[in-house]
């Protein structure tokens, strides 16, 4: 499967998805991403110390805290933010996701669950850098791509 076609099967997973199980997907794959030691590679020269504090609860309670107090959470963050353009991957794929299921959780629009889930994917690809041409040729890849379709149509 090209990238392409990826990006447009998750579009129509999102779109057929149930409530419930938009959420669940949202909820578990948010879950894995501020679990997948992402943010080890950031350093002190990203964040300021109440940045990396925040950062550090809101890993800590992404799967209990509601959507304003993520939100402050990332407020802080992101004034405490030090990189100018040139932050971690892995940090950006984890701040990039926890924006995506906060807004969710204020908004409710599928969008938000849509960009997780290639937040989801670039975080593979950032271990096992997949191709475009065969996106799911790689193992890791097809499983995560497995484990979206599953959660999506369950």
């Amino acid at each position: 499967m090209r990238y392409q076609e990826v990006e447009a099967a998750i579009q129509q997973l999102i779109d057929a998805a149930g409530e419930d199980d938009l959420h669940a997907f949202g909820l578990a794959t948010i879950t894995r991403l501020t679990t997948a030691d992402l943010v080890d590679e950031a350093d002190e020269d990203d964040l300021d110390e109440d940045a990396q504090a925040a950062l550090a609860t809101a890993l800590e309670t992404v799967a209990t805290a509601d959507a304003s107090e993520l939100r402050a959470l990332l407020d802080r963050i992101d004034e405490g933010t030090l990189a100018d353009g040139d932050m971690d991957s892995g940090l950006l794929i984890v701040l990039t996701a926890l924006e995506h299921w906060t807004t969710y959780l204020e908004e409710h629009r599928r969008g938000e669950l849509y960009e997780l889930a290639i937040r989801s994917l670039e975080e593979v690809d950032y271990r096992v850098s997949a191709a475009l041409d065969d996106f799911l040729a790689e193992p890791e890849m097809a499983a995560e791509y497995a484990r979206i379709r599953q959660l999506l149509t369950a």
